[in-house]
């Protein structure tokens, strides 16, 4: 077999691509893989300096643009969507990204813990797949399905030591969701599928980091013995929006280097 079979098989080159909360993080990670990879990427984010600095970094790399929005809202949403719809025709990848998390003690647990991290993490990409399914359907053929990856976490497949009770719930939640509209999609020509990452460094995972001691105890407890990368995150998105990928839907796939299965 010859590399251009490969390269046809896991291409997204010329596909174009919107990753919700991609100005860090696994966000950015998987921004940074699907522009090196020949994808037209937009990333969205609250912060209109962090968009900024994100776009102009990824530049470099191919085509990428920044968009600020608030996706907790159908508000933000709609106006994300619209965006988009004034830039573009169809849209062949969407990944919902953008995430919150927020632990305290079960008896402290308050209300706006619990309706800010589900608003985020469940609410909004049910939403901004909704608003953005015309586009979807445009880009999206029997031969060349489009593809919604959802972005949950191992948090949301096993309990954990943080008290983090709305993020698990959203995450578990997200999950499911992914399931039924995989099956409602189906039809579309329209995949859905979810990843579940597992320890990768970002802004929400820093305490865990914060110093070399802990960090050292992190990762000497990880089954590989190390954290995620950015060929980790973004290959299974490239996996799953390319035809290599094109036969699964529905379905939940953890990246955390086996600690949800071996350990």
């Amino acid at each position: 077999m010859s590399n251009t079979f490969y390269e046809h098989l896991f291409s997204v080159e010329n596909k174009v691509a919107l990753v919700t909360g991609g100005t860090r993080g696994i966000g950015l990670m998987i921004a940074e893989g699907l522009v090196r990879a020949g994808a037209r990427v937009y990333v969205a984010s609250r912060k209109l300096d962090a968009c900024k600095k994100t776009a102009e970094t990824l530049s470099a790399y191919g085509e990428c643009f920044a968009i600020p929005s608030d996706v907790s809202t159908l508000e933000g949403c709609k106006k994300l969507a619209d965006e988009i719809k004034a830039r573009e025709q169809k849209l062949n990848i969407l990944v919902n990204n953008a995430g919150l998390t927020w632990s305290s003690p079960i008896d402290e647990f308050s209300e706006k813990a619990w309706d800010k991290v589900v608003d985020l993490d469940v609410k909004g990409p049910f939403f901004l797949s909704q608003q953005l399914l015309p586009l979807l359907r445009n880009a999206a053929t029997p031969d060349n399905r489009a593809s919604i990856v959802n972005i949950t976490s191992v948090n949301g497949l096993r309990p954990s030591n943080l008290q983090n009770y709305s993020y698990v719930a959203a995450k578990a939640g997200l999950g499911q969701l992914s399931v039924q509209m995989a099956r409602d999609l189906m039809q579309d020509h329209i995949n859905v599928n979810v990843i579940a990452p597992g320890l990768f460094k970002s802004k929400m995972t820093a305490p865990l980091f914060a110093t070399k001691e802990m960090e050292r105890q992190l990762l000497a407890a990880q089954p590989m013995g190390r954290s995620g990368a950015m060929e980790d995150a973004a290959g299974l998105v490239i996996f799953f929006s390319s035809k290599a990928g094109s036969f699964v839907t529905g379905v939940t796939v953890p990246s955390d280097g086996g600690a949800t299965t071996t350990s």
